[in-house]
C-alpha cells in the first residue's frame, strides 16, 4: 500500500529587475526568486483534488505584486516580505521557503566618477538568501555568496600528503590556487544589518585569501572562515565550499623549452572538492 510522504511545490526561476529612483541617481537590482510551499496538499496528490492548491503561476504574479510595494533594501528583507504575504494569504500552507539570488550590478565609474544611472556587472558571483518560516514561527535566514571566483599565483603549496602505489601527484611548494567559492552563513540575531554583515564577510574572505600562506585548500578555507566569524559577530557559523580549480604546468620539453612556473593549462574537471562549516 502506498502513502504520500513529505512533499512541497512552488515556482522556480522567477526573474525580476527593479529600479529604485533617488532623484537623479538610481539603484538597480536583478533577482531570481524561488518559492516552495509545504502544507495540506495531500488531496491533490491522492484524490486529484486541487481545491487547496495555489497555482504556481499565481506565485509568480505574487513575486511581482509584493516587489511593487516593497521597501526592502536587501534580498533578505524581500524574501521575508514575500514569505509573510504567502503565509498570511494561504492558511493551508504550513511553511514557506523563499530563495533569492542577486546579480552583482554596480554603478559604472566614468572618468573617475560614478555614473548615477549606468551600471556594469561587477563579477560572476551572486548574493543569495534562503528564508524559511512556518505559520506563527520565526524566520530562519541563511545568507550567502555563490560563484566567488578568486585566484592567487603564489603563496600556495601542497606537500606532506599520503603517498601510496596509486599516487602520481608531485609535491608543490609554489602553485596557482584558484577556486569558485560558495559561502553560506546563519545569524545569531533576529534582524541584523544584512547588507553590512554581507559587506564585512566578503571583505574578510577576500583579504584572508590574499594574505594567507596556504598549505592546502583546507588550511586556507578554515582561516577564511575564522576571519568571517571575527568580522561579523552577528553570525553563528559559516559554511564554505571551495573547489580546487587546477592549473597544470604545461610540458614544453618536446619543444626544447623549459617552463619555470610560467605556462599552465587551466582545467575545471575533474577538480578537488573541499567544504567545511566553521562555528563559534
Amino acid at each position: 500500500m502506498a502513502r504520500l510522504g513529505e512533499n512541497r511545490y512552488g515556482k522556480s526561476r522567477v526573474r525580476l529587475s527593479r529600479i529604485t529612483r533617488h532623484g537623479n541617481s538610481h539603484g538597480f537590482n536583478e533577482w531570481t526568486v524561488q518559492v516552495l510551499l509545504h502544507g495540506d496538499f495531500e488531496s491533490s496528490f491522492t484524490a486529484a483534488d486541487n481545491s487547496r492548491i495555489l497555482p504556481t503561476d499565481t506565485m509568480k504574479n505574487t513575486v511581482y505584486y509584493v516587489a511593487r510595494g516593497s521597501k526592502a533594501g536587501t534580498i533578505e528583507e524581500f524574501a521575508k516580505e514575500l514569505g509573510d504575504y504567502l503565509l498570511a494569504s494561504n492558511p493551508q500552507v504550513s511553511k514557506a521557503s523563499v530563495q533569492v539570488s542577486e546579480k552583482s550590478w554596480e554603478c559604472m565609474r566614468v572618468g573617475g566618477s560614478a555614473e548615477p544611472t549606468t551600471f556594469k556587472l561587477g563579477g560572476p558571483e551572486k548574493q543569495t538568501v534562503m528564508a524559511v518560516r512556518s505559520q506563527d514561527g520565526p524566520w530562519s535566514i541563511t545568507s550567502g555568496i555563490d560563484g566567488l571566483t578568486i585566484l592567487k599565483t603564489t603563496r600556495s603549496a601542497f606537500t606532506g600528503y599520503i603517498k601510496d602505489k596509486l599516487t602520481t601527484l608531485k609535491p608543490a611548494t609554489d602553485r596557482i590556487f584558484g577556486t569558485c567559492a560558495t559561502a553560506k552563513w546563519d545569524y545569531s540575531l533576529d534582524a541584523p544589518d544584512y547588507a553590512g554583515v554581507r559587506a564585512r564577510i566578503l571583505n574578510s574572505l577576500l583579504k584572508e585569501f590574499a594574505d594567507h600562506n596556504s598549505m592546502s585548500v583546507q588550511h586556507t578555507l578554515f582561516d577564511m572562515g575564522k576571519a568571517a566569524l571575527d568580522a561579523a559577530p552577528e553570525i553563528a557559523r559559516i559554511t564554505l565550499m571551495m573547489p580546487n580549480l587546477h592549473h597544470l604546468l604545461a610540458d614544453l620539453s618536446p619543444f626544447g623549452q623549459d617552463n619555470p612556473n610560467h605556462i599552465f593549462v587551466p582545467i575545471d574537471e575533474p577538480h578537488g572538492s573541499i567544504e567545511a562549516t566553521i562555528e563559534r
